[in-house]
């Protein structure tokens, strides 16, 4: 089993605006091995980088991104609602909601994976799938793209389009049966909730069938444990600190003399 990777989670959330070309741009300079955004569809079938169904959260505009076409929703700053972070700096009102072309130009040089979350489970977005494998392969990054959603049947029409296509299943629900989920779908992997990491049923064991990354872990303890157990990933709004806390963990792993035995398996 590979390293665990350290994915900056919309960029580098906890210290830059999230989504934007300058947090993702952060992301890459302090050397994140994985980039998490999320993707909606403007009215005029743009697909744009944004959490939210809306604007007003995160932007100075307001409206949902469906009911918009791109240049209107260029028009609002992405970075101004940002001053309670320590590093704002006036310039980040200059930022405007990215669409997905442009995220994939800016780390087309960079050696990062990158996890698009199609959000899907609200709006169904028509065609969102065949757009965004369009661009996955038009930027030459397939290999390493990693579709997830909560919506199943989103991921069901990328492998029906693609069936090289790497899907993930994004659940924060432990009663699902996911193992079945995985081969009935062809699963590449699952995203779960923190919530699967700290559970005092001790839900890792063992081995698993597909690569495991968990969302959004962002105190120490939780890091460590997810480098413990030898996850594929660990989504983070703090990339620095959790890739110090790798390091720090690899260089005591050699000290040690610890042989992790790596895949694992959740309990059911």
């Amino acid at each position: 089993m590979g390293e665990t990777l350290i994915f900056g989670h919309r960029g580098s959330k906890g210290t830059h605006p999230e989504n934007t070309l300058l947090g993702f741009a952060h992301a890459c300079h302090i050397g994140a091995e994985g980039l998490e955004l999320d993707v909606h569809m403007s009215k005029d079938g743009e697909l744009v980088v944004i959490h939210d169904e809306k604007l007003d959260r995160t932007t100075t505009g307001s409206g949902y991104v469906k009911d918009l076409n791109l240049n209107e929703i260029k028009q609002y700053s992405a970075g101004k609602k940002f001053k309670h972070l320590s590093f704002y700096d006036s310039s980040w009102e200059k930022e405007t909601v990215p669409t997905l072309e442009e995220v994939l130009e800016l780390t087309a040089d960079y050696q990062v994976s990158l996890n698009i979350e199609l959000k899907t489970d609200t709006f169904s977005y028509p065609g969102i799938e065949k757009k965004a494998l369009e661009l996955s392969e038009r930027y030459h990054l397939k290999s390493r793209i990693i579709f997830s959603s909560f919506n199943l049947s989103t991921l069901i029409r990328i492998k029906t389009l693609d069936p090289e296509a790497h899907t993930a299943f994004l659940t924060s629900k432990r009663h699902l049966d996911l193992e079945r989920m995985i081969q009935d779908h062809q699963l590449s992997g699952l995203h779960l909730n923190r919530s699967f990491l700290i559970s005092k049923s001790n839900l890792f064991t063992t081995e698993h069938s597909v690569p495991v990354r968990v969302w959004t872990v962002n105190s120490a303890r939780s890091i460590k444990k997810a480098l413990d157990l030898k996850l594929a990933g660990i989504i983070t709004d703090y990339p620095e600190k959790a890739l110090e806390l790798k390091k720090k963990h690899a260089q005591s792993v050699k000290h040690a003399g610890i042989n992790f035995s790596g895949v694992f398996k959740l309990k059911h």
